[in-house]
């Protein structure tokens, strides 16, 4: 597992919303006001991903604020990005007022002052987002470039935004699989991710360093790959006419950032553990075995089968099989076994 969880139900409710401006505290220093302090409700992972920290948070509507004495008492010299998920936000800062919705995102300089309060600070639905604070030396982007985006509402709904959403929400997703080990590399990928999302915006494109330029198409080419995972006719000539690129680049892109595994190989990997998956699944067991491998790209049931025992040493009917008849053993047990 990746990251440490905070709950306010784990807190004696008169600390909980004392516990929660501590927590805040910790990379966004600012003060924070609720009409909810009595009974409130939070819920937190802080997942330190090198130099970068997500937290993924759901919380009672507060304001956030941070004035110039608080700047010019501390200043860690960080970016700070929220991703919206749920509820409604307003914000002032840089000279901006603006406001968010679902599936926006805005970005703050932590060396300003800044005004983030809810929607409507009486209403008890709570506010769900991801936090990304990040070290304003890493972004590699002009600072004078970068204040055009300060304050302003950024959609994650299309484009390298959508493709930074999709990951920022699927950490926390996944957090329970992650290991420690993975986080540095993950790090990386969200700052690749927001420095071409931002160079995109501001159409800068050419400020970014080589290396960043091409992680971030990597991740847009692995994203590509997994929509399209069902259609037989995903080929590396297709997904390199879709971005673009000759095949030859595509090649050199996943040699360099797959560990040198090839194009094919790594959708066939993702093919087949989809197909394991749905395998794995109770409510698909009618679902005949060849329907499940044409579903995921196989069209041809013993080439599915001769790859699915290649891969995890058993045949897709015996693992449905062994899978299946463990989960219904596992559902069987009493909570006193």
């Amino acid at each position: 597992m990746i990251g440490t969880v905070f709950r306010s139900e784990d807190v004696p409710a008169e600390d909980r919303f004392e516990y929660w401006r501590e927590l805040v505290g910790r990379t966004r220093s600012s003060d924070l006001i609720s009409a909810h302090t009595a009974d409130y409700w939070a819920e937190y992972r802080l997942m330190e991903l090198g130099p970068v920290t997500v937290w993924p948070s759901s919380f009672l509507p507060t304001r956030y604020r941070r004035s110039g004495k608080m700047v010019r008492r501390s200043d860690p010299e960080l970016y700070h990005l929220t991703l919206l998920l749920e509820g409604g936000l307003a914000l002032e800062h840089a000279g901006r007022t603006d406001t968010f919705g679902p599936r926006d995102l805005h970005m703050v300089d932590g060396s300003r002052p800044y005004d983030l309060r809810p929607a409507d600070d009486r209403d008890r639905r709570a506010v769900k987002g991801v936090g990304v604070d990040f070290p304003k030396a890493l972004l590699p982007l002009p600072p004078h470039l970068v204040r055009e985006l300060l304050g302003r509402g950024l959609s994650g709904r299309d484009g390298t935004g959508a493709l930074l959403t999709e990951f920022l929400v699927g950490l926390d997703r996944q957090a329970k699989t992650l290991q420690p080990s993975d986080a540095p590399r993950l790090g990386t990928v969200v700052l690749d991710l927001v420095s071409a999302w931002f160079a995109q915006v501001l159409d800068a494109e050419a400020a970014l360093p080589q290396e960043s330029r091409q992680r971030a198409t990597a991740q847009r080419i692995q994203a590509f790959i997994r929509q399209y995972l069902h259609d037989p006719e995903l080929t590396p000539s297709a997904i390199a006419a879709a971005h673009h690129i000759s095949r030859s680049h595509l090649y050199r892109i996943f040699q360099q950032e797959s560990q040198g595994e090839t194009v094919a190989a790594w959708i066939r990997g993702r093919r087949l553990e989809s197909a394991r998956r749905d395998l794995a699944d109770s409510s698909l067991r009618s679902t005949p075995i060849h329907a499940v491998a044409a579903r995921w790209g196989f069209p041809r049931a013993s080439e599915f089968t001769r790859a699915f025992r290649t891969a995890y040493g058993c045949s897709p009917r015996e693992y449905r099989l062994q899978a299946l008849s463990e989960r219904e053993q596992t559902l069987s047990r009493s909570p006193m076994d």
